[in-house]
C-alpha cells in the first residue's frame, strides 16, 4: 500500500512519521486531533503480546502540544486544572484534567514543565489550544500560547528500557517515572519522558523538528531490532486492562472527575481559583449520581473493541452504558469500562449488557483489571 492511498484531503494532517508507518505495514488509520493515527498493523492481539512481552513503537504525533510561555505561565496553567501544581518541578510531568466552569472534563493530558515559565500540554483528543487561547484573552496574564513543531513517538513495553539504553547510553535508565530530559540523538532534537499510554514500562520521544521524522523512526527501529521491537499502535486491550481513559469514550465534557474516581486529581484547598472550582466543590459535597465501574461480560470473546455505547439494563430497565469493551487474551475475559448509577456500582452487582449479538450477563468488578498499582510502568 502506498502512503498516498490514504486521504480525506489536506485538512487532516499527516505526522512526520506517516510515510514510515505505511512503509512498516500500517494498514488502517483513525483521526485524532485532526490528524491520522495508525490503528492497524495486522493482528491487534499480536500487537498486544508484543507490547507486554517485548516492545512496540507507536506514532502518537496526534498528541498535539499546547505550549505556554511567559512570566505568568505557571499561574495560567494552574488556572486550567484542578490538580495542585505548586510543587511541580522543572523537568517533571503530571497527568492532569482540564475542566470547564461546570466541572466537566475537556481533556486529560500530560503536562510537562520544560523550564520555570515553559509548559507543554500533551493532549488527548480535543481542541485545548483554542480553549487556552480563549481563556487567556481576558485573563490579564502575560502568556504566549501556541502549538510548537513537536511530534511524539511512544516506545512502550518491557524491553523499551534496553532499547533506550542502546540509543542514549546507560544514563537514560536513571530517568524516573513521569520525568523528562532534553536530549539529542545524532543531531535530532528531542524531549524524552518516562510516560506513555500503555500501563507498561515506556518512554515518549518528542521530536522537535518535523523534517527529521523519518530518520528518527528508522533509527529507533534499527536499535530495537535485536530486542524484538515491532511497529505498533496503542493497544485497546492493554489500556482497558489498565483502566486508562479514552477521551470521548470514557470521559467527556459531561463527565466530572468524581464520577471517574479521579478525586486525587482535584485539590479544592489550593488558593488558585482554577476554572470549575466552585462547581467541583458543589459536586463533591452533593455526591455523584453515577460512577465508572469495571465489568466482566459473560459472552463469547469479543471480536474487537466496541464501536458504539452498549446499553446496560437491570430488570429490563436501561440504567447505563458500556463505554469501552474488549476481549483480553491474557485474562481470557471480556472486560469493559462502564458508567452506571451509584446504586448499581457495588462490586458483584449483576447487570445485562445489550451486545450487537444480543443480551449478555455481566458483573461489576474492580478496575484496573490488571496491575492496579501500575508497578510495571513505574518500575
Amino acid at each position: 500500500m502506498h502512503a498516498d492511498d490514504f486521504g480525506f484531503g489536506t485538512q487532516i494532517r499527516k505526522s512526520p512519521y506517516f510515510d514510515a508507518t505505511v512503509r512498516w505495514g500500517a494498514k488502517g488509520f483513525s483521526v485524532y486531533n485532526h490528524m491520522y493515527i495508525p490503528r492497524d498493523f495486522g493482528d491487534p492481539e499480536q500487537n498486544f503480546w508484543t507490547l507486554v512481552n517485548d516492545a512496540i513503537l507507536c506514532d502518537v504525533a496526534v498528541e498535539r502540544q499546547v505550549e505556554i510561555t511567559g512570566p505568568d505561565a505557571a499561574k495560567f496553567v494552574q488556572m486550567l486544572t484542578p490538580r495542585d501544581l505548586s510543587k511541580m518541578a522543572v523537568g517533571q510531568c503530571k497527568y492532569v484534567l482540564i475542566t470547564n466552569a461546570q466541572g466537566g472534563i475537556l481533556n486529560d493530558p500530560i503536562l510537562l514543565r520544560l523550564a520555570e515559565n515553559h509548559f507543554w500540554i500533551s493532549l488527548a483528543d480535543s481542541d485545548i489550544l483554542l480553549w487556552a487561547q480563549g481563556v487567556a484573552v481576558h485573563s490579564g496574564m502575560d502568556v504566549q500560547i501556541g502549538e510548537p513543531d513537536v511530534s511524539p513517538l511512544q516506545l512502550q513495553g518491557p524491553k523499551s528500557g534496553e532499547i533506550m539504553r542502546a540509543l542514549f547510553g546507560e544514563e537514560i535508565l536513571n530517568l524516573k517515572y513521569y520525568w523528562l530530559r532534553e536530549l539529542d540523538l545524532d543531531g535530532i532534537p528531542l524531549i524524552v519522558s518516562r510516560t506513555g499510554w500503555s500501563s507498561e514500562l515506556g518512554y515518549e520521544l518528542y521530536l522537535r523538528d518535523s523534517s527529521k521524522g523519518d530518520a528518527l523512526w528508522e533509527r529507533i527501529m534499527a536499535a530495537g531490532l535485536e530486542f524484538g521491537l515491532k511497529p505498533g499502535h496503542t493497544s485497546s486491550i492493554r489500556r482497558i486492562e489498565g483502566g486508562m481513559l479514552s477521551y470521548h469514550a470514557d470521559a467527556d465534557i459531561h463527565t466530572n472527575p468524581y464520577e471517574l474516581g479521579l478525586d486525587r486529581l482535584v485539590n479544592l484547598d489550593i488558593e488558585a481559583e482554577f476554572i470549575g472550582k466552585a462547581a467541583l466543590r458543589r459536586i463533591r459535597d452533593a455526591g455523584v449520581r453515577r460512577m465508572q465501574v469495571g465489568l466482566i461480560i459473560d459472552a463469547d470473546p469479543l471480536q474487537g473493541p466496541n464501536t458504539r455505547f452498549w446499553p446496560i439494563t437491570r430488570n429490563g430497565i436501561e440504567i447505563g452504558k458500556v463505554t469501552s469493551a474488549v476481549y483480553s487474551p491474557r485474562l481470557e475475559r471480556n472486560i469493559a469500562l462502564a458508567m452506571v448509577p451509584v446504586e448499581h456500582a457495588q462490586l458483584g452487582t449483576r447487570v445485562e449488557v445489550v451486545l450487537p449479538s444480543g443480551p449478555a450477563m455481566a458483573t461489576v468488578v474492580e478496575r484496573p483489571f490488571f496491575d492496579p498499582k501500575k508497578s510495571l510502568a513505574a518500575a
